[in-house]
């Protein structure tokens, strides 16, 4: 019998559980993966201050300090159900059962599909995949590729894999269907861009985002966007060309990409076949909340949060008894910000009150200096979700 099981060994998770042990919580860790850390452990960049974000070296302090304070991390463990019970919870795993009082779920995100013509084919990856397998298996995904999505996820990974030497032809939008109606908007994807341009190498970039916060200053330069695209990190990034298919027999060989107009639509008589042997598809993230909806815990959908995210308050707590969330399962945001939620959880849990208000002081400031947000208004989300749950408790 468990004071605390945690799902999910990331920044979050791992946090949780030293905030936990420090207060002498009898706490295990699982995750299905070989090893903990999460996607921490594919982030490498380098932040606008100058310093690097190295995703191994700040998983290993994690880990590093939960050991000193004997805590049980156990990986390659899978949750596949949970029953409420009456002391708690029962967490069905690939081990047996687990029981606890306490349950914590640090799942974090996935990554949205986006499918196109010929994504089938060997050598077609999310950008997820490319960034774990160069950053944390150390596996060259491809000798020439190219980006299909253009957002801030896929902007940070391009850079992770032009450090780690693999050439990119460009990043472009994918042609525009039913699912990737979003992500094929040249004047969605500006709004991203802009976001994102204050990271750029380029002064006259990041000068230009300034501007570029204005309505009409954005419909402008998506309408006079550069057909050679805009460079960064000498890459081209286009979002007034798609990739209307991916082509091959038995693997990649290359990509049929076109021109579209400022509304998207494409122009005829503008295809071009661009040769690659690997193509990265970004369609961004969204909450991996399933083992919260076995147990029945309340969800909302918050688009400025990712899509549908467990209902719970400012202490990461669910309107369930003993049930908490931490990370970007209750939205997407910054490994750093999920590390300061897993705190702020484990706190909550050992019912810590003497840190739990420094703790969610510490949330936000984290959040309000994150180099770069997933989604403009997250701040609103996060209110939105937050008195979802006055609302819900108010009703019961």
């Amino acid at each position: 019998m468990y004071d605390v099981v945690i799902i999910g060994a990331g920044p979050a998770g791992l946090s949780a559980a030293i905030a936990c042990r420090e207060s002498n919580l009898n706490v295990i860790v699982i995750d299905e993966f070989s090893k903990p850390g999460g996607r921490l452990l594919g982030q490498l960049h380098q932040e606008p201050n100058g310093e690097w974000w190295n995703g191994i070296k700040e998983t290993q302090v994690l880990i590093d300090t939960a050991e000193k304070l004997n805590t049980e991390i156990k990986c390659g463990v899978s949750a596949h159900h949970i029953e409420k019970v009456e002391h708690g919870y029962a967490v069905h795993t690939n081990i047996g059962v687990l029981d606890t009082t306490n349950l914590l779920i640090a799942t974090g995100a996935a990554e949205t599909a986006v499918p196109i013509p010929g994504w089938t084919l060997p050598g077609v990856m999310s950008i997820g995949a490319a960034q774990v397998m160069t950053n944390v298996h150390r596996v060259r995904v491809g000798k020439k590729g190219i980006v299909v999505g253009v957002n801030v996820l896929s902007a940070a990974i391009a850079r992770e894999l032009q450090i780690a030497g693999i050439e990119l032809h460009s990043m472009a939008l994918p042609i525009a269907n039913t699912v990737t109606k979003k992500h094929a908007d040249p004047r969605t994807v500006m709004d991203g861009l802009v976001r994102i341009a204050h990271l750029a190498p380029s002064a006259f970039l990041r000068f230009g985002s300034k501007f570029a916060k204005s309505e009409w200053v954005r419909d402008i330069a998506v309408k006079l966007y550069p057909k050679g695209g805009v460079k960064m990190w000498g890459m081209p990034i286009h979002i007034r060309k798609a990739i209307v298919q991916i082509n091959g027999t038995e693997k990649v060989e290359s990509v049929t990409m076109c021109d579209i107009t400022a509304d998207g639509e494409v122009i005829a008589g503008s295809e071009k076949t661009i040769d690659v042997d690997f193509v990265c598809i970004a369609g961004g993230l969204y909450p991996l909340a399933e083992l919260a909806a076995v147990i029945g815990c309340p969800f909302q959908y918050v688009e400025e949060l990712g899509g549908h995210v467990p209902i719970h308050n400012e202490q990461m707590e669910t309107p369930l008894k003993g049930l908490y969330v931490a990370g970007n399962i209750t939205g997407i945001e910054s490994a750093k910000v999920a590390r300061a939620q897993g705190t702020l959880a484990g706190y909550s849990i050992a019912k810590n009150h003497a840190k739990i208000q420094q703790a969610m002081r510490d949330v936000k400031s984290v959040r309000d200096s994150a180099s770069i947000q997933f989604h403009p208004s997250i701040v609103e989300g996060r209110e939105r979700i937050h008195r979802s749950f006055l609302e819900y408790e108010n009703a019961q």
